[in-house]
């Protein structure tokens, strides 16, 4: 029984996340916590379909105060439980048509993409104290040595903050690990959603599906680590780690 809180939960691969997290086996008798700035038509539907197994809570990760409140109000409803993993998937994205000079939002991305993650794990790192996983992964698509082959994708701010996540990732994994914690990057693939198009490799359930996997195969040698899923018959998609 383990209680899970995902991020970014209102749509794409967040909510596909929080449907694999409650129908998970492994996961049986806990929480699914789906947090997003506000809930969906889609996410509503979930919750109230799931006799109590999925509980929606109010975050923007980019309001540290509203992070604050999210946290004090997950830990009311867990009742002295830990929380076991996190999954930040919350994130935004946005393109530039031009040379990198045109690019505007690089702000807007690290507030939300690397600062956004920082506060949730400095609020709920807490709650997680007692927990036998403590397991974080965080959703990054930002490979530096693989930018060539993504050249195509026209947002620029988007990458960068994606590897900004995974250099953040690394650290929290090297001052936590003497605490238990396991932290990890995860690439979900390329996916069939609003921001990958449909001529992208994987439908959402099937990144979703192999997140959770991951998440839950994960040990202490994999903290600080970026993974990429395992699809079946998938050569590019074969749970390998990554190049920075």
């Amino acid at each position: 029984m383990s209680n899970v809180l995902i991020t970014g939960s209102s749509r794409g691969l967040g909510l596909e996340l929080v449907q694999h997290v409650s129908a998970h086996p492994g996961l049986s008798g806990g929480l699914a916590i789906a947090t997003a700035r506000k809930c969906s038509s889609e996410l509503d539907q979930i919750v109230a379909a799931s006799n109590g197994s999925i509980i929606f809570v109010a975050l923007d990760v980019a309001d540290e105060e509203s992070v604050r409140k999210s946290a004090e109000k997950v830990k009311s409803v867990l009742g002295g439980r830990s929380l076991d993993v996190i999954i930040n998937c919350a994130g935004v994205h946005s393109e530039t048509h031009g040379k990198l000079t045109e690019m505007s939002d690089l702000d807007w991305q690290l507030s939300v993409n690397v600062s956004g993650t920082h506060n949730v794990l400095r609020q709920y790192l807490a709650l997680m104290g007692s927990s036998q996983l403590k397991k974080v992964v965080n959703i990054p698509y930002g490979s530096m040595i693989l930018a060539r082959e993504v050249a195509f994708a026209r947002c620029p701010a988007y990458k960068i903050s994606k590897a900004a996540l995974n250099a953040l990732t690394v650290q929290y994994a090297t001052s936590y690990e003497e605490d238990g914690f396991i932290f990890l990057a995860v690439s979900p693939g390329w996916l069939k959603s609003e921001m990958g198009g449909q001529d992208a490799d994987l439908t959402v359930a099937e990144g979703a599906e192999a997140v959770v996997k991951l998440a839950l195969s994960a040990d202490r040698r994999d903290n600080g680590s970026f993974k990429n899923v395992h699809v079946s018959g998938w050569e590019k998609y074969a749970g390998q780690n990554l190049p920075w």
